[in-house]
Parts: structure tokens; C-alpha cells; sequence
């Protein structure tokens, strides 16, 4: 199906440490093309085990600097060089600051790259990753995918992006953090599928921890991500990056806070799997 879109959870975790849950990371599949949305703790072992490795990834949309979604990104670096025969660019996307970070990174990499160059004859280049930063209204097309720009509302972390990634009729809206804003409202409308971190607000709250309970004025509930959802009449909503992690037998719990959306909710494990495509 040319027009259908494949969405892997990679990882569903957030920052506390999970042995079940790589740290934030999607992979966007269609027409032959490999996205690799957020790079989390733990994404290219979840890669390795969704089929994709690195050197396979068209490029990487980062939708934010938060350190649980750029952590591995030098693993991916890297990995996509030694796995290269020849000067392979790794297209990088990103808000204002990509550029920089990136540039950290590969000056964290120099003496591994050193030791690599030296003991490899075959190996006569370094890691060549192309950043991209992108704003809010850009446009750009990476194989047969036709991506979007959009803002979205996490501060005091700025800026944020989510990215709408479209193939024929076929649309996955890729959110990130942040709460609920009428510029996220508008890069949702018609999609056919939703992508958003979301909370368990009751259970935060519970836990006696000031810093703890501070993530809840800038990541959606799973009740906010749901009402997005429902006002732009998307097909089909899929939570991930679960805060707190749901245990084993709660994901009704979470469903049951999403009464305000009507299509298709989708929670799981990392590596669910979902393929998608216009009515």
C-alpha cells in the first residue's frame, strides 16, 4: 500500500530508568523510507530489534533538546558511520540549538574516532551527520514522505516542534512533549493518525516530590491528549512515553481517561507496531 504509513514505539519510557522501556524514540516507515523521531536511551538496540539499523535511517527528527530525547543520538552517530562503506551523510532535523548540540557530540566522539581511523585501513572518513534546524511553517521532503513544520508549547524548554509526516492521502502528526496550543491544534487537523507523550496525572500527584510533580504544567494528560485528538477528528490517537509507566494490566486504566476521544486509541509495549492509512 503506497499510501499506508508505519508507526513504531520504539521506546515508551521517559527519564526514570526502566528495564522494560527504552527512553523516547518513534520510527516512521512508508514507501521505503525510515524516520527516526527522537533519539532516547536505549533506540538503536530497539532499531536493531524493529529490523532497522542505523545506517538504514533517511534521517532523524529531533523535536526537542530535553537530554531523554537527544541521549542516544551518538550511538546513532556512530553506529550509521562504522556501519558505512563510503561518506554516508545522516540527514539530522531540529529546532534552533540542533546544530550545537550536534557539534558537542562529535567533539565528544573525536578520540573514538581517532582509534577508529587509526585501526582501520577501509576507513578514511569521519561521521558526517547534516544538521537541519528547522522553525515552525518549513517544509521538506525526505523520499517520497512530505514533512511539516509545526510549534509546539513545552516551556519553559523552547523551541519545540512536532513534525507531520505525509505520503498520499496518509498523515501522522509526531507531538513530542508539551501541553495542548492552538498551533499544535492546526498542524493536527485531518490527520490520520496522532502521535503524544502523555501523563498519568492522578498518579503524579501522589508521589510526595516537588520536581517530580513539576512536569505536569508542560506534558499533556492523557485527558488533554485525547481532546486533541477529538477536535481535530484524528483517526487514530497513540500514547507513548508514559509517565509513570503503566504495569502490567493498567492500560485500560489509561484508556479509561480518554473517553473524550472516539477513534482508534492505541497504547503498548515498546515495539508496538501500527500501520495506518486514509479512508
Amino acid at each position: 500500500m503506497s499510501g499506508s504509513i508505519t508507526i513504531v514505539l520504539l521506546g515508551t519510557g521517559s527519564p526514570l530508568p526502566d528495564p522494560h522501556r527504552a527512553g523516547p524514540s518513534t520510527l516512521v516507515q512508508g514507501a521505503g523510507v525510515n524516520l527516526l523521531v527522537d533519539a532516547g536511551r536505549g533506540v538503536v538496540m530497539r532499531l536493531s530489534a524493529a529490523g532497522v539499523l542505523p545506517v538504514m535511517l533517511n534521517a532523524v527528527l529531533l523535536t526537542h533538546l530535553h537530554s531523554d530525547h537527544i541521549c542516544d543520538l551518538n550511538d546513532v552517530i556512530t553506529t550509521h558511520w562504522v556501519m558505512t562503506s563510503s561518506p554516508t551523510p545522516l540527514a539530522i532535523y531540529g529546532p534552533p540549538g540542533t546544530r550545537q548540540v550536534v557539534d558537542k557530540l562529535l567533539e565528544m566522539l573525536e578520540p573514538d574516532v581517532g582509534y577508529r581511523l587509526a585501526h582501520h585501513n577501509d576507513l578514511t572518513y569521519e561521521p558526517a551527520p547534516v544538521v537541519n534546524e528547522v522553525i515552525p511553517g518549513d517544509v521538506f521532503a525526505v523520499g517520497g514522505f512530505q514533512v511539516r513544520v509545526g510549534e509546539t508549547d513545552h516551556r519553559p524548554v523552547a523551541p519545540t516542534v512536532a513534525y507531520r509526516v505525509e505520503i498520499d492521502a496518509t498523515s501522522v502528526v509526531l507531538a513530542g512533549d508539551g501541553v495542548p496550543c492552538a498551533t499544535l491544534d492546526e498542524l493536527l487537523v485531518g490527520a490520520t493518525a496522532y502521535v503524544q507523550t502523555a501523563i498519568r496525572e492522578d498518579l503524579v500527584k501522589l508521589v510526595p516530590s516537588a520536581r517530580f510533580n513539576d512536569i505536569l504544567d508542560y506534558h499533556s494528560s492523557v485527558a488533554q491528549a485525547a481532546d486533541s485528538a477529538q477536535r481535530a477528528q484524528v483517526a487514530t490517537l497513540i500514547l507513548t512515553h508514559y509517565v509513570p509507566a503503566p504495569a502490567l494490566g493498567q492500560y485500560d486504566e489509561w484508556r479509561g481517561l480518554a473517553t473524550a476521544f472516539t477513534g482508534q486509541l492505541i497504547l503498548g509495549d515498546d515495539l508496538t507496531s501500527v500501520t495506518i492509512e486514509s479512508a
